[in-house]
């Protein structure tokens, strides 16, 4: 099995990394980062900037976790996409952060990880910065 971590280049996303490599670590399987940017988007400051992307795997390398980067970009709503690699890839849990919002943020813009939450199949951890 597999352990899921939906990453955006974000103090949120680093603690989400950090708790699914911790994971992985603890539970002995594969780590899958999924950082896929909104199709069709002129540029998107989700997508890791290299140097990122050489901590991410300097760290699973020392930590002997096999780590794997889909940066493929998605249509659709990004807690689709997180579902839909979760099943693809069998994960035995999925790993998001969050981040503080004002309820009025909440209620007109909904949310990706509550969608994940209240969606997922399978086991959510769901850590702060």
């Amino acid at each position: 099995m597999t352990v899921l971590v939906g990453y955006v280049p974000t103090p949120e996303g680093d603690a989400a990394f950090s708790a699914a490599l911790q994971e992985a670590r603890r539970r002995s399987e594969s780590l899958v980062v999924l950082n896929s940017p909104q199709g069709g988007a002129p540029v998107s400051v989700d997508v890791a900037p290299d140097p990122a992307v050489r901590r991410m795997n300097e760290r699973a390398e020392a930590d002997g976790v096999t780590l794997e980067l889909r940066q493929a970009a998605h249509s659709g709503d990004a807690a689709d996409e997180v579902l839909r690699v979760a099943q693809e890839v069998d994960a035995s849990v999925i790993v998001i952060g969050l981040r503080k919002r004002s309820a009025v943020g909440k209620l007109l813009m909904g949310s990706v990880a509550q969608r994940i939450l209240l969606d997922a199949d399978r086991p959510v951890l769901a850590v702060k910065p």
